[in-house]
């Protein structure tokens, strides 16, 4: 099945911007519900309470409202632990493993030129700076709309349009690409094109289906 939503109704355009989910596209996720729950096995945590806790913040935590300090107390360090905060936030980088193929995928992209690399992910502030760093993406990415530098987060239709407007290029000239349909939906709302991934293979044929070239 083709991954690509073409918009209907919209004259055909060069795309000019490639805006990328990063947890589940460039690296593993970064605190899903998978690595949430080994942190609960590694650190003998009640997975039930955590996640309650966790639910109750989460939003906050991936918009920049609540720094990883304040997160951590409200979720594990209300009361006294055997091991420290910062144990805690290692164990969270820990889980952040590059997908390799879609890395060198895009470094073929940024090495082309033709293109505006940005990033479109929900994530807290000091687990996207140390992926930012760790993983070497400034080398790629020019523009970084994540969701606790702009302050709202996938899928509201705000994060959509302030793609639009930060990379300056009409809707129908971007295309982005993310592992989760809803997102994906929510862009084509605001004139995006999508690319639904699954693998850097079909994400390169499905580039190629749009016209871009390395």
């Amino acid at each position: 099945m083709n991954q690509v939503a073409n918009l209907a109704g919209q004259p055909a355009s060069a795309i000019k911007v490639l805006l990328f989910d990063i947890g589940g596209v460039v690296l593993s996720n970064g605190w899903d519900q998978g690595a949430r729950r080994r942190a609960c096995e590694h650190f003998d945590l009640d997975g039930a309470d955590f996640e309650d806790r966790h639910d109750f913040v989460s939003g906050d935590f991936e918009i920049g409202k609540l720094t990883l300090s304040q997160y951590l107390r409200r979720t594990i360090f209300y009361r006294e632990r055997p091991f420290s905060e910062d144990a805690f936030f290692d164990f969270m980088k820990e889980q952040s493993v590059p997908l390799s193929e879609t890395l060198d995928l895009l470094g073929e992209l940024s090495a082309s030129g033709r293109y505006v690399l940005a990033t479109l992910n929900n994530e807290s502030r000091e687990l996207n700076d140390y992926r930012i760093d760790r993983f070497e993406l400034r080398d790629h990415f020019s523009i970084f709309l994540s969701s606790c530098y702009v302050g709202v987060k996938k899928p509201d239709q705000d994060i959509y349009r302030l793609a639009v407007d930060l990379t300056q290029h009409a809707p129908n000239e971007c295309v982005f690409i993310d592992d989760r349909e809803l997102n994906l939906e929510c862009a084509n709302r605001a004139g995006i094109q999508s690319i639904h991934f699954k693998d850097a293979a079909q994400l390169r044929a499905d580039l190629d289906d749009l016209g871009v070239s390395l």
